[in-house]
């Protein structure tokens, strides 16, 4: 029997990202941490659809490069939907936020 081995920094997960197209819309749902790193996979994963939805119901937290990519995303269309009351001001107030623009709620359970 093998020893458990412990998890190197390589392989921790700091921010999932999941896509899933449909015929009228993308989904791209975010779990985790968003940093600095995952921006560009993000925005690449946003790129190219007419219709996209970001889900941030298991986003945990996001730095301000993460916000501002997020902001971004917003910006050119996409619906934020599942936002934590948090991560919505943190949209909101950095700048680039919509000043205050209504979003989709969290989903119920969330806060």
């Amino acid at each position: 029997m093998r020893a458990p081995v412990a998890a190197s920094e390589e392989d921790v997960v700091d921010c999932w990202i999941g896509v899933v197209t449909e015929i009228d819309r993308r989904v791209v749902r975010l779990a985790g941490r968003l940093s600095v790193s995952q921006v560009p996979e993000l925005l690449t994963a946003c790129a190219g659809s007419d219709s996209v939805e970001l889900d941030l119901t298991d986003l945990v937290s996001a730095d301000i490069a993460g916000i501002e990519a997020l902001q971004r995303v917003r910006a050119q269309g996409a619906t934020l939907v599942g936002t934590a009351g948090y991560i919505q001001m943190k949209l909101d107030s950095a700048p680039g936020g919509s000043g205050g623009q209504a979003a989709v709620p969290p989903r119920p359970g969330r806060r």
